[in-house]
């Protein structure tokens, strides 16, 4: 009964070590600035983006859809994560690009567009509370 029991639980430890969905690590991420603030200027209009250093893993790339909604998302590419490589915006910003492998992403919803990507950019939660944004995951 022992060796069937820890059979089990040697078989539940492997499957509770799954690697993560994109592979990027998950960290804590809470970011707060007034929609004033000057690093969040090329906000204040729809297809505008903005990159903030020191969040996340590799930094976080900001973005205002069409829709005026706004998107988050760590600047670590999901092509070999454990580079920490960051994406940088494109010119116009519709896409980032991983200057490591060359992978590109959209940015309306962080979807890999260009090989090698697979996999999407890791996304955090943007909420708007008066003037405040704030990103958390």
């Amino acid at each position: 009964m022992r060796k069937i029991l820890a059979l089990f639980l040697l078989i539940f430890s492997f499957l509770g070590c799954s690697k993560q969905e994109n592979g990027v690590p998950n960290v804590p991420v809470n970011f707060n600035s007034p929609l004033t603030d000057p690093r969040l200027n090329r906000l204040s209009s729809a297809g505008g983006a903005v990159e903030i250093p020191n969040h996340g893993v590799s930094g976080l790339i900001i973005y205002r859809r069409a829709d005026n909604v706004y998107v988050a998302y760590d600047r670590c590419s999901t092509v070999n994560p454990e580079k920490k490589c960051a994406v940088k915006l494109d010119d116009p910003t519709l896409t980032v690009t991983d200057p490591c492998s060359g992978a590109k992403f959209s940015l309306w919803d962080g979807s890999p567009v260009k090989a090698p990507a697979t996999q999407s950019l890791r996304e955090y939660r943007v909420t708007i509370a008066g003037n405040t944004l704030q990103i958390m995951n």
